[in-house]
């Protein structure tokens, strides 16, 4: 149960609304003996938010735009929910393929049989935020003698590797700056994106399930349909702005609070659990946000299947590792009070404690494992109408 305050701020609206959905029998209220107050059921409010708020009018309190993609689907024939690229399971790419691979998978519609080498060069990247560096990084390599702007997909899948590469090579070293290799079935491969992210983002030599479970982080968020900031990169692309356009506009949007720094509240959330003990630390997270960082997420009601693929991972690597303990502890708070069950920004937040990175390092991981999709967004808008992208504006001033 939550108070009325925390209901009211999750659905965005005032206390007075709030209680007027209860009248219109949207909400249902109940008596906290203690307080004597109205509190209510979180998962009732949730669900009330994943719909939208309700409205005296019939506008929808959400833009509707369907926009028809090859890409990437996450919903099966039979109704189910899991994530797939190109018609193969995230899943099953997971352990088996290299993030450079799913990329090229992205791109060109095909699965290399090896992880291609990508080489990329070196520039500044200032800023406090792991996310203000990479941004800094991308922008900078955009003016860079070698950078391109072709469209085709020849041009955009070279460009888009030589992008990551430069991006990755530009972060402040963390550790000792060797590259470990990534290790999939029989072979080992050298200097592979996973492999040179982990010397970015944490102090500590890697095992090579800690490298698969960094790779795997990168696949399992390349793409996920048209989240904001791929939206964002298809309206660029419709522009027909480049590679480094399409990217910086994807990056303008997951920039921002409520997308790629999701992972960065669960930390917080983590931190208090460590000092306070979980519940004190949900019932921080319910005041200051509305909501738990890191549950639920719209797509998937039962569930983000993307979520317990990376955790099983971070378990083969540090699984039973004394940074686990309180996640588990936050997590089975978060079910005694029926919050929905974890998502991957809570995974991901997870692989970041375990494997002793900083606060936002995981901004990075999102960041630069979506830019695989955005540039597979934009060759796709790059094949429709140009501009096409024009809503109709409703004057409301005076």
């Amino acid at each position: 149960m939550i108070s009325s305050r925390q209901a009211a701020h999750r659905l965005g609206v005032k206390v007075e609304t709030l209680y007027a959905y209860v009248s219109r029998g949207l909400l249902t209220s109940h008596r906290d003996g203690a307080h004597r107050s109205s509190v209510f059921d979180e998962r009732e409010v949730e669900r009330l938010a994943r719909r939208g708020r309700p409205r005296a009018a019939s506008r929808t309190p959400t833009l509707d735009i369907d926009i028809a993609t090859a890409i990437t689907s996450t919903h099966t024939a039979s109704g189910g929910y899991e994530l797939r690229y190109r018609g193969h399971a995230a899943a099953d790419l997971v352990g088996t393929a290299s993030f450079e691979q799913v990329a090229e998978l992205l791109w060109t519609g095909e699965l290399p049989p090896a992880p291609p080498t990508w080489t990329g060069t070196s520039v500044e990247s200032p800023g406090q935020r792991m996310m203000d560096r990479v941004r800094a990084a991308a922008a900078l390599a955009g003016a860079h003698p070698a950078a391109t702007d072709s469209l085709d997909a020849e041009g955009v899948a070279a460009q888009g590797g030589w992008l990551i590469a430069t991006v990755v090579g530009s972060l402040p070293p963390a550790g000792d700056g060797r590259v470990p290799r990534l290790h999939l079935g029989d072979h080992a491969y050298r200097s592979t994106v996973a492999g040179r992210l982990w010397t970015r983002l944490s102090p500590r030599r890697a095992s090579p399930a800690a490298v698969q479970a960094i790779n795997g982080a990168l696949i399992l968020l390349a793409d996920h349909e048209l989240a904001a900031s791929t939206l964002a990169a298809r309206v660029a692309a419709s522009t027909r702005a480049g590679t480094h356009g399409v990217v910086a506009a994807g990056l303008g949007a997951v920039s921002g609070r409520l997308h790629g720094g999701e992972s960065m509240r669960v930390r917080r959330l983590l931190a208090i659990a460590d000092a306070e003990g979980a519940a004190a630390a949900v019932d921080a997270a319910l005041e200051r946000y509305g909501r738990l960082p890191g549950f639920g997420q719209v797509i998937y009601p039962d569930g983000d299947p993307r979520a317990p693929l990376l955790r099983a991972l971070v378990d083969e690597a540090w699984g039973g590792a004394a940074a686990l303990r309180v996640v588990d502890e936050v997590a089975a708070e978060a079910r005694r009070r029926n919050a929905a069950p974890p998502n991957i920004d809570f995974a991901l937040a997870t692989l970041g404690r375990a494997a002793g990175m900083a606060d936002d390092a995981a901004e990075a991981i999102f960041a630069v494992a979506r830019i695989a999709g955005w540039l597979a967004h934009a060759l796709e808008e790059y094949g429709e109408r140009p501009l096409r992208f024009r809503p109709k504006a409703t004057y409301i001033g005076r």
